[in-house]
Formats: C-alpha cells, structure tokens, sequence
C-alpha cells in the first residue's frame, strides 16, 4: 500500500478549471476539465469546490493538501485573489485558500501558472534532460537555472534558480506578460504574444476582419504549407510573435543566465517560430556603426538535432597556471538552450504544484 501523500491539484485558466491527483510525483487519475464560465462568482467557486471532491472521489482516498495554480494578480502566500482580467467575478480580494481549507480541511497552496510550470520543467522536464545529455556525453558542464514561458491566451513566466521557485517578495517574481512591447512601446508584450495576437495580425496581414481569421493551428499549418492560406500572412504573424517574444527572452536571459523552456497552447507551432526565436536572439544591436552582441551567451534551439549536438559538446582545454606545473580546465563558450516542454504543459503545472506542496508540508 502507498502511503505517500495525495495533493488534489488544479490548472485554471480563464476557459477551463483542470482538475488531477499526483501521488509520489505522477498522477494517479484522469485529468478532467470543468468549463470555467459562470454569471456570479458563487457559481465559479462552487465548481472549484465540486471538482476538487470529484477528485477526492476518483483518488478513493483522503487527500493531503490542496495545490493549484491560479490567475493573478493575487497574493499566492495567503491564497487571495484579487482583480482578474479573463475571471470578472473575481473582484475586491477573494480569500481563495481559507475558504478551501474550510471545506476540505488539509492545506491548500496556491501559486502563479507560470511559476508550477517552469518548476515542474525544472525538477522532472527540460532541466534534467539537457543535463543527463551533457553527463552522456562527457561534458562537465551542467545547468541549474530555467527561465520558463508560457504561450496561450495570455503570456506567463516563471523563474527556478539552482532548483529553488522565485516566487518574490509581492508574488511578482517572473511575471513578464507587462514587459514593454518592444514593437508598440505604448502596448504591453502580451498584446503580441498570445492566442489573439497571433490571429490579430493574420487578419490584418490577410486584409480581413479579426472574425474571419483563422485559429493559431490554422495559421501554422498555412505558414508551414500544409494548408491553404496566406502564407505571407501566416508567417508574417510568428515573426511578429517571435520578435516580441525574444525581446523578453533575452532581456531575462540576461538575469537568469539559463535554460528556457516554452509552453501553453501555442507552443506546438515550434517548428515555424523557434528558428525565429534563436536566430533573432543572436542577432546583435547595431547602432552608430557600432556591432553590440544582444546577449553575452549564444542562444541555442534544443529542438534542432544539430544545434543539440553543437550545444551539449565538450568544448575547452587545459591552461597553465602562472608560475607552476598545473593545469586547469577553460571553457570560454558561454551557450543558453531554448526548448519545448518535455512534460507538456498540463503535467509540469501538476509536478511543479505537487512538489511546491510537498516543501511546503515540510514546513
């Protein structure tokens, strides 16, 4: 019998509340979806509180603790929610975490989507993929920070350095959706990198109304010729995405000094917009006749089996030490990853929200 702790957890959007139960780091029932939509905000906490029972019920036993991503801004300490744009019945401060521990009574932990995402990455994803690669082939070098982002209908982040969550001293830690937009100074970058973005420039590169354009799937099989279109137009609204997006990249790079690692819903478009995203990343400011790098790293695309190669190899050699016989290693090459979730999306918000209660348990 498994006597490890049961965490109910939850991914909410502003579509859909997805419910699951991990147990020992993996989930032990069929994720399910509860359509988030609701005329008053009793109606949407009585789903939360429906579907977490539901999940008690398929698990067949006594959860633990309660942890779960939630739409901010909130304060994640104290569990209270306050002004949301895609949930409007949120409004005023709504003790999210008491109100749960009233009912369930066990803890209940809540964090930013972004943030579960990127820990879930970093503890059972991307991170300790690249490294196994790098311990396979013989190169000491290993990675401790992950910048994660995510793509959907908005745009989220998280951060994870030397496997410990930012969280930030007002819940802010990572939130990168209010970046400026470095191709509408006056926008924020959300309002190029997400579901609705994507489709605002099809539309407006197509010469037709926002309504009549495509779903973003659509408009990567049209950019990659697999569906009829205006493949101008499709490609032209991944390099718009792709340019802002590398902007906050790169601007994070510069802090975390890491891997990245991508997810939500537009992040299956990857073949079209992550050699966008490397080689705009790259690229160097250019200004006065001056040739300034963007980045003091070099960017390189972990979905492509040669850039993997050139990335993961062994690279360096022996220097002397001045005024002695010894010798001691020098690597110059300084190389960041960019990657696609290797759990998805879904599952590293359930591992990274497993793990956070688990710590917090501890506690």
């Amino acid at each position: 019998m498994n006597n490890s702790p049961i965490i109910l957890i939850l991914d909410a959007g502003g579509t859909g509340f997805k419910f699951s139960a991990v147990q020992d780091a993996r989930e032990i029932i069929e994720p399910f979806t509860i359509p988030s939509a609701a005329s008053t905000l009793e109606e949407v906490l009585q789903k939360l509180i429906t579907g977490f029972h539901e999940c008690e019920k398929r698990c067949g036993a006594k959860a633990e603790a309660i942890s779960f991503c939630f739409p901010g801004p909130a304060d994640y300490p104290n569990g209270i929610i306050g002004d949301l744009p895609n949930l409007p019945t949120f409004r005023g401060g709504i003790p999210l975490k008491q109100m749960l521990e009233n009912e369930f009574h066990v803890p209940v932990f809540i964090n930013n989507d972004g943030d579960l995402f990127v820990y879930g990455e970093a503890l059972g994803g991307l991170l300790p993929e690249v490294n196994r690669i790098l311990e396979e082939r013989g190169n000491p070098k290993r990675y401790k920070n992950l910048f994660g982002v995510t793509l959907g209908t908005g745009f989220g982040g998280g951060i994870v350095i030397d496997k410990v969550l930012l969280n930030g001293d007002n819940s802010a830690g990572g939130e990168i959706w209010c970046s400026r937009n470095c191709l509408y100074p006056d926008a924020i970058a959300e309002d190029s990198v997400s579901i609705r973005a994507v489709r605002r420039v099809y539309a407006r590169e197509a010469g037709i109304a926002f309504d009549e354009a495509p779903q973003p799937y659509d408009i990567f099989r049209i950019a990659q010729g697999e569906q009829q279109g205006n493949k101008e137009a499709a490609l032209k609204a991944w390099d718009e995405l792709t340019t802002v997006l590398a902007d906050v990249i790169g601007n994070g790079l510069r802090c975390t000094d890491g891997l990245v690692v991508i997810g939500g819903g537009l992040s299956g478009a990857w073949p079209v917009f992550m050699p966008m995203l490397v080689s705009k990343l790259n690229e160097p400011y250019r200004a006065n006749g001056n040739v300034i790098p963007r980045m003091e790293t070099e960017a390189f695309n972990l979905m492509d089996p040669k850039d993997i190669e050139r990335f993961t190899a062994k690279s360096g050699k022996m220097v002397k030490v001045p005024f002695s016989d010894q010798e001691v290693w020098y690597d110059p090459s300084k190389r960041v990853g960019i990657g696609i979730t290797k759990l998805g999306t879904s599952s590293a918000v359930a591992v990274g929200a497993y793990a956070f209660a688990m710590e917090q348990l501890k506690k």
